[in-house]
Formats: structure tokens, sequence, C-alpha cells
């Protein structure tokens, strides 16, 4: 999958650097950056360039999972262990056996869940839910975060023991608008990999159309430009990607006095929680109902939105009684 190595080489040369130190050792690797910045990338990277490439490479987003059912997802459990629990069931640690585990949003998972994890890498030894057998495992852990981890530390939300022992390796990912010089590379990164995917015959971008890429600050970092550039080659009839195929960012933009249509309004007297609703609706009304992208925006994680939107349903449904 040469993308994927070339994706990561044209963000920053000392990156791919740490990258192929990395790679062929067994340490743990931790990955910074905001969201979008391509951290599952990077440890996907790790993985192919390692002894472990022919092994399984497991990916779980601890953001994305209600923390009821996160520890089961890690390390499996047995028939019986909660309500619900019908059948034994592998868990990650079982799944990637041999190969390499990444925990996205690492500083989302609970105190409780950390000290299991921790103890895993430290013993290479787990024990499923409501199992009474401890199983021996070799995963290599690779983790990533999109906060600060000293501030994750300070504020209770990462352990710091954790911390160190996943901080052999760390790789920290600019975001996309410090460094857009790499933004043609990138794109005919894209551009190609869409062309042999979907049997397109992009060549380029059309100097207009690069102009309006180049002028965009990119909230949503490089998984943005990915989107961008995907439906961008679905809409090219032609060798280039015109303007024409870019979304509204690419318009020319409404005077510095106008009003936007979503701008939201807070009038004196609004409780917090209403002003909170109000944005938080207005931006994923603004990100077309997807709530990864609104989560982004907001600079919260997605398991935290979504607890947000269930807490609105609950009091619109208590009002409405």
């Amino acid at each position: 999958r040469s993308f994927h190595v070339t994706g990561v080489q044209t963000c920053a040369l000392p990156i791919y650097q740490v990258i192929e130190q990395a790679a062929p050792t067994s340490a743990s690797v931790l990955i910074t950056g905001e969201s979008g910045t391509g951290k599952e990338l990077v440890a996907q990277t790790i993985h192919q360039l390692s002894p472990r490439a022919s092994f399984p490479f497991v990916a779980i987003n601890c953001a994305a999972i209600p923390e009821t059912l996160l520890e089961s997802e890690i390390f499996g459990h047995e028939k019986g262990a909660f309500t619900g629990a019908t059948d034994r069931r592998a868990g990650c640690f079982e799944l990637a056996d041999r190969g390499t585990l990444f925990l996205d949003e690492i500083a989302e998972m609970t105190p409780a869940t950390q000290v299991k994890l921790l103890r895993v890498l430290q013993e290479r030894k787990f024990r499923r839910l409501g199992g009474r057998t401890e199983q021996e495992v070799d995963v290599r852990v690779l983790a990533a975060t999109n906060i600060d981890p000293a501030m994750a530390i300070r504020e209770g939300r990462l352990r710091e023991d954790l911390y160190y022992r996943l901080n052999v390796f760390t790789i920290s990912l600019p975001p996309l608008r410090n460094h857009k010089e790499d933004l043609p590379l990138l794109i005919q990164a894209f551009i190609d990999e869409f062309n042999a995917r979907d049997n397109r015959t992009v060549k380029g971008v059309s100097p207009a159309a690069m102009k309006q890429l180049e002028h965009y600050d990119w909230p949503g970092n490089v998984r943005e430009l990915r989107n961008v550039i995907e439906r961008a080659t679905i809409l090219a009839r032609a060798d280039l990607i015109e303007p024409v195929h870019l979304p509204a960012f690419g318009s020319t933009p409404a005077p510095a006095s106008a009003t936007p249509a979503n701008a939201v309004t807070i009038a004196p007297g609004m409780t917090v929680d209403e002003a909170e609703q109000k944005l938080i609706m207005a931006t994923l009304d603004s990100a077309g109902g997807n709530k990864t992208r609104a989560a982004d925006m907001l600079g919260i994680s997605l398991k935290t939105l979504h607890n947000k939107l269930n807490r609105f349903k609950d009091d619109a449904a208590r009002g409405g009684t």
C-alpha cells in the first residue's frame, strides 16, 4: 500500500524518519494531533513497515464506543459476563495477536480501563470480562489522542503511568493549515488513489481550483482534504478538477459586514444550556448532519457530542410530558 507511506512522507520528513526508526521495533508509539491529521494513517504505516505486517492490524476508536461496552470490546467477554452476553466473544487483544492494536482517542477511556490496559502492556497477559484464567498475548499497542497529553493528565483524563508506558516514541502531527506547502503532493496522492479505485482519468487540479484549496484553512485537516478530492474526482468530467467541482468553501466569501445565514444568535437572559444547545445544533446543521465533522468543529469528542444530543432529547421528552 504505497499510498499510506507516501501520504505520511509528504507531511513532514522528520515524522517519516521517526516512523522508520520505530516501525521495526515492538515499542509502543503515542501519536498526537488534531482530528483528521492522519493519526490512523501513521499507525497503519508503522504496522506495514514492521515485522508484524503479515498479521492483523486492529483499530478501535475509544470515543465512539459507550463506556459500558469499551472494556468488553478491548478484552472480550465470557458468556454470561453481563446482561446481553449470550456467548463468548474475543476482544481486540485476541484479534490482534501477533499483530498491532491501534487505540484511537485513548484519553476517552475510563481510568479503570486504563489501569487494566497498563497491566496488559506490562505483563502481556489479560483476562476476558467474566473470565477466570489469564491469556498471554503478543500485541504491539499504538495509541493516539487529539488533545495535548499533558493537559489530559492534568484534567485526570489520562493516567500518567499509562502515558509514560505508551510514550516510548511520540509522533506529533501538525494541522494541515500549518503545512499548506504539501497540498499539491497530498492532492495528487489522493487523485492517484481515486483514479485507481474508481477507474477515473483525472490528471490534476487547475490553477484556479488550487488557489481556492490553498486559501482554505482545513479545520478537518487531511481527512477533510481527502473527502473534498474524492468528491471532486467523481464530479470532474475532464482532465482537471475545476472550482465548480469544489464545495462551498471555494465560493466568493461574503462581505465582512454580512451576517451568515447559520449565525447563532444568543439573547440576553438565555441560559448557558440553551446557548450550548443552539450552538451545537447550528454546528451540526453547518456540517450537513455529519456528527464526526461537527464534533471536530466544536473541539469535542464524538462521544461527548452524542452524550449532549441524548441529553437534549431527554430534556425535550421531559418537557413534553
